[in-house]
């Protein structure tokens, strides 16, 4: 059974060099800007979603025109500091969702064609094996530890 190479891609060293290069630039430039959160922390704190943006925009506008009406607790030129760092990472996070998700998607396709080919020969030596094909059997009983159950 003939499988279809639907992909065929051969990245580089210059290539994979200056992509991993580009990536670590990224990571110098937004490293210091970036938490990392635990997955406790991730669960207790409220969220903004797409729902909640224009209520805080809002908020952070009456609470500009009104100073008067936000308590003394409340800072505002950090709320718009917050507001606005959310605005720029969330257009950094599409561009970078796109891009991972097309990664994500390359690879699984790549690993999808290399799995079958690799079935492909495996199910070969495996009928190598049965007619005593010289090699075979020495090439089957590494590549069938795949298939053993615990």
């Amino acid at each position: 059974m003939a499988t279809e190479n639907t992909i065929s891609i051969t990245i580089l060293d210059e290539q994979k060099t200056q992509v991993l290069a580009a990536l670590d630039t990224l990571n110098t430039i937004l490293g210091p800007f970036l938490v990392a959160l635990t997955p406790d922390d991730r669960m207790e704190l409220p969220k903004m979603s797409d729902r909640s943006r224009p209520f805080v925009g809002k908020a952070l506008d009456y609470a500009q025109d009104q100073p008067d009406l936000a308590p003394a607790y409340l800072n505002v030129p950090e709320l718009k500091k917050d507001v606005e760092a959310v605005e720029v990472l969330t257009e950094f996070n599409r561009t970078l969702s796109r891009l991972n998700d097309n990664v994500e998607d390359t690879i699984m396709l790549a690993g999808s064609e290399a799995y079958s080919a690799a079935l492909t020969f495996y199910n070969s030596v495996k009928q190598a094996t049965k007619m005593n094909v010289p090699g075979a059997k020495t090439i089957y009983d590494d590549l069938k530890q795949r298939f053993n159950r615990g």
